[in-house]
């Protein structure tokens, strides 16, 4: 699969997701707003409840309208083994056992998995421990995953 492919896969699903949250927002502002919600007493709180659900599907749904945004401009880099990770990477780690992990380096929508005809690709991010840990490694290069716990490196096979 190539990182176009890939970019389209993650788009695809981020706009699923969009879809469903503004859908669940919708439908939470309109219980909390419903003639059955308003409150018979003042300990009843069906109203607020129903109103902080909207307001957390809400703001997913636009930290989703975000990462979108961000894909649909994003510009793909070529690699080669002499540059180093950045964003956009298509990566491929390989630890002693010769287990191949492969992980794309987009700026959203960290741990989404794209399955592939050679195995699953992970997105992930600047932002996140194995992110930042690869952010300037070259082809050959080791690095120590955080939160492995049997703390055995993985060697940089391929950057594309």
């Amino acid at each position: 699969m190539n990182k176009e492919h890939i970019i389209q896969h993650i788009i695809a699903e981020l706009s699923a997701d969009l879809e469903v949250f503004s859908s669940a927002a919708r439908a939470a502002h309109e219980a909390a707003t419903h003639e059955e919600c308003i409150p018979d007493n003042k300990y009843d709180t069906t109203a607020l409840e129903a109103s902080y659900i909207a307001q957390g599907q809400a703001n997913r749904a636009q930290e989703i309208r975000g990462a979108l945004k961000e894909y649909q401009a994003l510009t793909l880099h070529e690699f080669d083994d002499e540059k180093p990770i950045r964003l956009t990477a298509l990566v491929t780690l390989e630890d002693t056992d010769g287990n191949l992990r492969r992980l794309f380096l987009g700026p959203q929508a960290g741990g989404k998995k794209i399955a592939d005809s050679n195995g699953e690709i992970v997105v992930i991010t600047p932002a996140s421990p194995l992110g930042r840990s690869l952010l300037g490694l070259r082809t050959g290069d080791e690095v120590c995953a955080p939160g492995n716990a049997a703390g055995m490196p993985f060697t940089v096979v391929s950057v594309s």
